[in-house]
């Protein structure tokens, strides 16, 4: 055997696959197509003359070469992404700050393991959130009071601001068990037009369910506001309004039946999420590699999640 054909590319193809379950999600993770991802595997187990993994199975299951190579993965990888890290560190110098500002009230179930993996990597960087909700996040960046802004936007052509896609999932309409439109299939745009709409108290601009389906649509619905996503809960089981969030920041309510989910639109209503930084900070190291982790973690810790291009 002359030379060992594999590189650290396969050995992070192979961990993406397993942490990921399927070759879709692990194409996303590592910014390849299907078709590549396949292409590197195939070209592995053409070379050695067995499968790594069975084709169709979900989550992904390995043969025992598969396994192998993994142990080796676990062992190598971390390795190398934390001589990668020290080299950058040497030539870029150590330290810095990362403030983050954050659009959403739902955004810490997806935000704190992001931020609790980058602190183990990057100890020498100091974290911080920038306190409060703010309806203008980006604009704290031009002010120089944070260094990366989380938002949710349909409009993305700020000047002098780089804007980082990150991932997107469906919001559903929560409604109360006994509420009539929870026999429904999904709601639509005119659903909306005699409930009041229960909502975080934030700016109207900032409601995907305003912005991309109401609006749209002609219809202004009442609203209402609570602080707290128990809050809002409570006034819809009250049918006192219903109210659109993610799914996943409120599957405990759900399972315990407190109120009902809908999906909104038979195609679904999709919130996608950014992350914003002046261009001056997006190449800094340790800033590729938070929007990485946010990235990762969030796939691997909340369902229905999707990365972004």
């Amino acid at each position: 055997m002359d030379r060992i054909p594999i590189d650290v590319r396969h050995l992070q193809t192979l961990v993406a696959l397993r942490d990921s379950g399927s070759v879709s999600r692990a194409a996303s993770w590592m910014r390849l197509t299907q078709g590549a991802l396949s292409h590197h595997i195939k070209a592995l187990e053409e070379f050695f003359g067995t499968p790594l993994f069975v084709r169709k199975s979900s989550p992904v299951v390995f043969t025992p070469a598969g396994k192998r190579l993994l142990e080796a993965a676990d062992k190598v990888v971390p390795i190398l992404n934390q001589t990668t890290r020290d080299l950058l560190q040497m030539a870029e110098g150590t330290g810095g700050t990362l403030r983050i500002a954050v659009e959403c009230h739902t955004c810490f179930d997806w935000l704190m393991p992001a931020v609790d993996a980058f602190r183990a990597r990057w100890p020498e960087v100091e974290v911080d959130l920038v306190s409060g909700y703010h309806d203008d996040p980006v604009g704290l960046l031009h002010q120089r009071t944070a260094d990366l802004a989380l938002v949710s936007c349909s409009e993305r052509d700020e000047e002098g601001v780089d804007f980082h896609g990150l991932f997107r999932y469906p919001l559903v309409a929560l409604v109360a068990n006994d509420h009539p439109l929870a026999l429904r299939e999904f709601l639509t745009a005119e659903d909306f037009i005699d409930e009041t709409l229960v909502t975080y108290p934030i700016e109207e601009d900032a409601l995907d369910i305003v912005r991309s389906l109401l609006r749209p649509a002609g219809i202004k619905p009442v609203r209402r506001t609570a602080e707290l996503t128990v809050a809002i809960l409570m006034l819809v089981a009250a049918r006192r309004g219903i109210a659109v969030l993610p799914r996943w920041a409120v599957q405990t309510y759900l399972q315990r039946q407190y109120v009902t989910a809908r999906p909104i639109t038979r195609e679904g209503l999709i919130s996608d999420i950014w992350a914003a930084t002046l261009p001056a900070d997006s190449q800094k190291p340790y800033v590729v590699e938070f929007l990485a982790l946010l990235r990762e973690t969030t796939v691997a810790a909340i369902p229905d999640v999707e990365l972004m291009g």
